[in-house]
C-alpha cells in the first residue's frame, strides 16, 4: 500500500556520530509534526530545509531526543512522497526511543527495500536502477562503485529503452501489414524485420560483451588459495589482505576451514578463500576442512596453487595439477628466499611460463608480480574506462540472452518467409524480455524477491 506512512532506521545499528530515521508517505510531515518542538512547525516548513529541535512525547510532554529534522516535500524526494529524515544521536537507546514514538503515530515499520520499491512504483526509477542501488551499497572497489553509480543514473536503462523502441516500431509495422494484408509486400516486410532484428541483436551483443567483466566487478573473482599444508597459503592471504586475517604457524594443518577475505587488486575485487592444506589425513576435523577445500576449488573462478620451492614436488601436488587442467590458475613458487629444490621443468609441462610466479611471501617479494598476473589474466592488465556500460546483474544477463535468441528466431523466420503473425510472437517476446530488465513487464513476485534483498532503511 502506498497510502500509508512508513519509517525505518537508515543508518547502521550501533554507536555512531548520528543515526538517521527516515519517514515516507503522504502524511509523513503531518504525522511527525506533533512530535517535533521547534521555532517553526513542520507543517509550515519549506521543502528541503533542515530544522533544529526536540522530539517530544505528545502524551506527557517528555523530551526524548535532541535532533535535526530534514523536510522533503513530494514529488521532490527519493520516493516522490513527503519525506522526513530525523537525525538523532547515534546510539541504540536514542534511536529506539524515537522509533517507538513514531510507530505509535499510525506509522508502520518499513519492509526491507520499501523506500526504493516506492521510488520504483512511483516512477522515480526503473527496476534496473533500483537493483543498481544494491550494487552501489555492496561495491567492493572504486570501479564497481562507478559502474553501479552509472546504472543508478540510468545508463543501462537508456540503452534498454532505445532497443525496445526499435522493437515497438517493428511491431507497429507488422500490425499494419496484418490489418491491411492487401498492401503488404512480403519480401519488403521480411527485409524490414531482418534489418530491425539485426539492429537490436547487435545492441544486445554489445551489452553482453561486457557481462563477464561486469559480473566480476559486481561479485568479485572467487579465488581459491590451495596447496599442501605449510606451504604459505595463509601467509599469502595475509599479504594480499595487508592484514593478519589467518593464523600462521609452522604446524601443518593449522587452517582447518575455508577462510574468506575480500581484497582489491588493481581495482579488481577478489574473494580470497584460504583453504585447508589438501592431504590425506586421519584427523576427523582436518578431513572435513580438506573436503571443504576441494569444494571451494571446484567453485572458484581462479586458483592460486602455492608450492614450496624449497621442497621437491609431492605426489599430492602432481595430482592437484592434473585436476586443474583448463582452469584459470596461477602457480606461486613460494619460499624463493631458500635454496630451490623444486623441478620447474615439471611445472612447465602443466602451466605456461607466464602463469608461474616466483615469490617469497615472508620477505614480501613478488607480490606485485602476482597482482599484475591476476589483472592480466582477467582483463588483459586493465579495465575499460570512459562511458562503457557494464552489464553485471545475472538476471539482466539471462534476459538479454533470451531476448537475443527470440530475435534470432524472428530473423530466421523472416528469412524463410514464415507468416508475419507468427514472427510477431518472437518480436513481442523479445520486447517483453527486455522490459523485464527495467521492470515494465516484471511480475509482482519478482519485485518482492528483488526488494527483499535490501536493508531495512533503504
Amino acid at each position: 500500500m502506498l497510502s500509508d506512512t512508513i519509517a525505518a532506521v537508515s543508518t547502521a545499528i550501533g554507536e555512531g556520530g548520528i543515526a538517521i530515521i527516515r519517514v515516507s508517505g503522504p502524511e509523513a510531515i503531518t504525522q511527525v509534526a506533533p512530535l517535533f518542538r521547534s521555532r517553526i512547525s513542520l507543517n509550515e516548513a519549506e521543502s528541503h530545509t533542515v530544522h533544529y529541535g526536540l522530539i517530544v512525547n505528545p502524551g506527557d510532554g517528555e523530551k526524548l531526543e535532541e535532533v535535526l529534522v530534514t523536510v522533503m516535500k513530494a514529488p521532490r524526494s527519493f520516493t516522490t512522497e513527503d519525506v522526513v529524515e530525523i537525525s538523532a544521536h547515534g546510539g541504540v537507546i536514542s534511536v529506539r526511543r524515537v522509533m517507538e514514538l513514531l510507530l505509535q503515530q499510525d506509522i508502520r515499520l518499513a519492509e526491507p527495500g520499501e523506500f526504493t520499491k516506492r521510488a520504483f512504483l512511483n516512477g522515480r526509477i526503473d527496476l534496473s536502477q533500483a537493483e543498481a542501488v544494491i550494487d552501489l551499497i555492496r561495491s567492493k572497489s572504486d570501479r564497481a562503485f562507478s559502474v553501479a553509480l552509472k546504472q543508478v543514473s540510468g545508463s543501462l536503462s537508456q540503452r534498454i529503452h532505445a532497443l525496445r523502441q526499435t522493437l515497438i516500431e517493428t511491431l507497429a509495422h507488422i500490425e499494419v501489414n496484418i490489418d491491411y494484408p492487401e498492401h503488404d509486400v512480403e519480401s519488403l516486410t521480411a527485409d524490414f524485420i531482418k534489418t530491425k532484428s539485426s539492429e537490436v541483436m547487435e545492441g544486445i551483443n554489445k551489452l553482453l560483451k561486457t557481462a563477464n567483466e561486469g559480473k566480476i566487478l559486481r561479485e568479485g573473482i572467487t579465488t581459491a588459495i590451495i596447496g599442501r599444508p605449510n606451504v604459505g597459503k595463509s601467509s599469502l592471504l595475509n599479504a594480499l589482505a595487508r592484514d593478519n586475517k589467518a593464523i600462521v604457524t609452522d604446524i601443518p594443518g593449522t587452517t582447518r576451514d575455508v577462510i574468506e577475505e575480500y581484497v582489491t587488486i588493481n581495482n579488481i575485487p577478489l574473494k580470497l578463500l584460504d583453504t585447508a592444506g589438501i592431504r590425506e589425513t586421519m584427523d576427523v576435523v582436518e578431513k572435513i576442512g580438506v573436503e571443504r577445500s576441494r569444494v571451494a576449488v571446484n567453485e572458484a573462478d581462479l586458483i592460486l596453487l602455492v608450492l614450496n620451492a624449497n621442497e621437491p614436488l609431492h605426489e599430492d601436488e602432481l595430482a592437484l595439477m592434473e585436476q586443474m587442467g583448463g582452469r584459470q590458475a596461477l602457480v606461486i613458487m613460494n619460499k624463493m628466499d631458500l635454496p630451490s629444490r623444486l623441478d620447474q621443468k615439471v611445472l612447465l609441462h602443466y602451466f605456461d611460463p607466464s602463469s608461474i610466479v616466483p615469490m617469497s611471501v615472508i620477505e614480501e617479494e613478488g607480490l606485485d608480480k602476482l597482482e599484475e598476473a591476476i589483472s592480466a589474466l582477467f582483463f588483459g592488465g586493465k579495465l575499460e574506462s570512459g562511458d562503457l556500460t557494464y552489464v553485471s546483474n545475472v538476471r539482466h544477463i539471462a534476459l538479454l540472452k533470451k531476448a537475443y535468441q527470440s530475435l534470432q528466431d524472428a530473423y530466421e523466420a523472416a528469412d524463410q518467409f514464415i507468416p508475419i503473425d507468427m514472427i510477431q510472437i518472437d518480436v513481442r517476446l523479445a520486447w517483453e524480455q527486455l522490459g523485464e530488465i527495467i521492470g515494465d513487464t516484471a511480475a509482482d513476485s519478482l519485485l518482492d524477491q528483488i526488494f527483499s534483498q535490501f536493508c531495512l532503511g533503504k
